[in-house]
């Protein structure tokens, strides 16, 4: 067996998979808009671990732009510190995020919000018979979406269009735009692919920064996990315009700044890019508006902004991808890492 080959073989099977994720939403909407209806929450907790955790700060941002109190929460702050989270005399929702559905501080916190504050629990996952789907009131599980890969890449994206799907039906936009998401990853992929493996390769870059601002930071924090994850290399991620605030001290010859450009603050996110290469330092810039860096992923200009945090995703999974390959590590098994998170002393 290669190495990465299932990594390899997941990231270019989103475009199929993100319509099976489309799919599995529109046959729970309504469901969905019942359970809300009938619960009335006032605030909604949405909770995970590493890169379920990364997903939930995006979907909480989506939420809150969509003007629904919510915030994002690791599983393990919510059971073991839940009287700073929980405040009394609120009706509070919660959303589970877990690809297996079978990760220890998930499913307890989960088990400890029905016992304690009584609220509806709403999964989102990739196991329609794990226990977290199981116990939920609902579950959205995208069975599809399963990897044998050890770091997440399809199963992140494909639960993250469901997270986009529920904030925006919440709200009541409207939502054709998301039928084309399938095919502007496929357009992505075939485009970008080459710079991916080029910029993988390139020895003369030893430190990855990744940049996001708003919605756009959590996907950040998932691309920095996957770089760190696959490929044992350099990387950290930072709220955008907080690189300047110490963290652009580290920028030079050697590092590549990665820019998930916003629409609402492009020309701000865009100004942090120049000046770190004025200081030396490679960027790379992922968004729909046009700029002047050499090295751009244009995004679809057409698409409302609570739709597109995850398009910018699947070209920086290749770049993890291919960076690993070059470092001589094996994607599908990350050092140190299970698919799956168990603990014996929760």
């Amino acid at each position: 067996m290669n190495a990465g080959q299932h990594t390899c073989q997941e990231i270019n099977s989103q475009p199929r998979v993100w319509a099976d994720a489309l799919a599995v939403f529109e046959a729970h909407e309504s469901t969905f808009a019942d359970l809300i209806a009938a619960a009335e929450p006032d605030h909604v907790v949405i909770t995970g671990c590493g890169s379920t955790y990364y997903l939930s700060l995006t979907a909480a941002r989506l939420l809150r732009g969509a003007g629904i109190d919510a915030r994002a929460y690791p599983a393990s702050e919510l059971l073991l510190f839940p009287e700073s989270i929980f405040l009394k005399e609120r009706n509070y929702a919660l959303i589970t995020v877990s690809r297996s559905g079978a990760t220890t501080e998930t499913l307890r916190a989960g088990a400890a919000f029905k016992s304690r504050i009584g609220g509806p629990v709403i999964t989102v996952t990739c196991d329609s018979d794990s226990p977290l789907a199981l116990e939920a009131d609902l579950a959205f599980a995208i069975d599809s979406a399963g990897e044998k890969s050890v770091a997440q890449t399809r199963s992140f994206s494909s639960m993250c269009l469901v997270l986009q799907q529920m904030a925006a039906a919440l709200v009541g936009h409207e939502r054709s735009s998301s039928a084309r998401l399938p095919a502007q990853c496929q357009q992505l992929l075939d485009s970008y692919g080459d710079l991916a493996e080029t910029l993988g390769a390139d020895q003369g870059i030893e430190r990855f920064f990744f940049l996001g601002s708003g919605a756009l930071y959590g996907i950040a924090c998932e691309a920095m996990l996957k770089m760190k994850e696959m490929s044992l290399s350099y990387s950290e991620a930072f709220h955008t315009l907080e690189f300047r605030h110490g963290p652009m001290s580290m920028a030079a010859e050697n590092s590549l700044v990665i820019g998930l450009i916003s629409a609402e603050s492009a020309r701000q996110e865009l100004q942090v890019l120049l000046e770190m290469r004025r200081m030396g330092a490679g960027a790379l810039s992922i968004g729909s508006l046009a700029t002047d860096l050499p090295r751009h992923i244009a995004l679809p200009n057409d698409l409302p902004t609570w739709n597109s945090p995850v398009l910018h995703l699947p070209v920086l999974q290749l770049l993890a991808y291919h960076r690993a390959l070059h470092n001589g590590q094996n994607p599908d098994h990350p050092h140190n890492l299970s698919a799956v998170v168990s603990l014996e002393d929760l």
